[in-house]
């Protein structure tokens, strides 16, 4: 059964560039071995980054041996649901695609918190550059 987002519709893609996922297949999904529950889709902002590396958990540095190029503002990547909460809580909270983000998000935060933060960005950004 797949899995589902948190507006109920099947989970869709977070990013491929970087790859992300807790299983590195570019979606929010999870599972008994995720843990830290990597499945709110963000869009990062400087400021999400700068809290999170705050909080011992920086995204921004590449880490090669683990395959990370690290993070740059606009980057997708799915994040621990207590991660992006605190973040949140301390007035850092990123951006937030809601058709990406898995339903057991809602487990850890509210859905009325995430579509405080709901953002539509499309799948294939080169579409913006056109005009």
């Amino acid at each position: 059964m797949a899995e589902r987002n948190v507006l109920g519709g099947e989970l869709e893609s977070c990013g491929t560039d970087p790859l992300t996922g807790f299983y590195r297949d570019g979606c929010c999904s999870s599972g008994h071995q995720d843990e830290g529950s990597h499945t709110i889709c963000a869009v990062v902002t400087t400021e999400f980054l700068a809290h999170q590396a705050g909080i011992g958990n920086d995204l921004s540095t590449p880490m090669p041996r683990y395959g990370f190029p690290g993070l740059v503002p606009g980057d997708r990547w799915c994040v621990t649901a207590i991660n992006w909460l605190r973040a949140h809580n301390d007035g850092a909270g990123a951006h937030v695609v809601l058709a990406s983000t898995n339903q057991r998000a809602l487990d850890i935060v509210p859905l009325a918190i995430l579509q405080q933060h709901a953002v539509d960005v499309p799948g294939d950004l080169s579409e913006l550059d056109e005009g």
